[in-house]
């Protein structure tokens, strides 16, 4: 009966010594989580990687762990991944939680985001559907693409469509012909490729002579450049003599020409109508002279001194 009730006693203080070991490493975890604070993210994509324990980083900052992740009972489009940050973490609007991978094959959740000014995610600034504040999902590239899905099939199926109609049978006997043409050109060209080098090496050969042409038009534009610098001056000093000399003749021109105007005043205002009257007494002379030399050639001297004769009487 003794050894019996010592077994009693043993098993009983061993139980209260378990339950006192339970409350004590729940009342630390009590503490502990007094130090943290728990977040809940809701993913519409998948989060392949992340598992109980992933880690948390804050811009690259370790700063917590995932403590939960499971199929959101109220929407099974969603994935529901607790998360418990240290109290320290700044978690305010704007921060946006994404799911990062590694070479390794493990994920975790990185935050980003969030301005100083905003004020902190709580459940009075955000909805609390589970109990705990909630921080968005950043929208990432699979995320765009399932969200775009129905677009890109809608366009997919009109682009098909439209293939269809433009490889219809006489659009691609159109490509068959347009096939066979370029064929023959190709063709076509290979032949012709003898001929293209030949033009190819005569216009390297007329290129090299428009060279040696402008090389020669080089030199040619250096020695008149030379002579210009040599002689240019002694041209120049004759050019300046010569249009000195011209200059003199000019004013010597124009004095001859100012002492010769009263002289041709003079002659056509008096001597010019004595000229004149002369003229004409010598035109009157003339004419009487010429009367005088026909009468003696026609009637002789006698036609001078005599009178006119008188014509002969005849009696009836």
């Amino acid at each position: 009966m003794e050894t019996r009730a010592n077994h009693v006693w043993v098993g009983t203080i061993t139980l209260l010594l378990l339950a006192g070991a339970a409350v004590f490493f729940v009342w630390l975890a009590g503490l502990s989580n007094r130090d943290n604070k728990e977040y809940d993210i809701f993913f519409e994509q998948s989060v392949g990687g992340v598992a109980e324990g992933s880690g948390v980083t804050y811009n690259g900052v370790p700063v917590g762990k995932v403590t939960d992740i499971s199929i959101w009972d109220k929407d099974p489009e969603f994935v529901k991944v607790r998360i418990e940050l240290k109290n320290s973490t700044p978690i305010l609007i704007g921060t946006e939680a994404s799911v990062s991978s590694s070479f390794t094959g493990s994920s975790n959740i990185s935050l980003t985001g969030g301005q100083s000014n905003q004020p902190p995610i709580s459940c009075e600034t955000t909805d609390c559907p589970e109990g705990v504040p909630v921080i968005p999902p950043a929208p990432g590239a699979l995320g765009e693409i399932l969200a775009s899905a129905p677009l890109l099939l809608e366009r997919l199926a009109t682009l098909t469509e439209r293939l269809t109609r433009v490889l219809d049978d006489d659009n691609q006997n159109s490509i068959a012909g347009i096939l066979r043409n370029t064929d023959a050109m190709s063709a076509e060209f290979r032949a012709a490729s003898p001929e293209v080098q030949r033009t190819l090496v005569e216009l390297q050969g007329t290129l090299a002579q428009s060279t040696e042409t402008l090389a020669s038009f080089d030199r040619t534009l250096g020695s008149v450049n030379t002579l210009v610098e040599r002689d240019g001056q002694a041209i120049s000093a004759d050019m300046r003599q010569t249009l000195a000399s011209a200059r003199d003749a000019a004013a010597a021109l124009e004095q001859a020409m100012a002492n010769v105007e009263p002289l041709t005043r003079q002659l056509s205002q008096d001597t010019l109508p004595a000229a004149n009257a002369a003229l004409r007494d010598i035109r009157a002379t003339s004419s009487s002279l010429r009367q005088i030399t026909e009468r003696i050639e026609n009637e002789g001297a006698g036609g001078l001194i005599g009178g006119p004769a008188l014509p002969d009487y005849e009696p009836n």
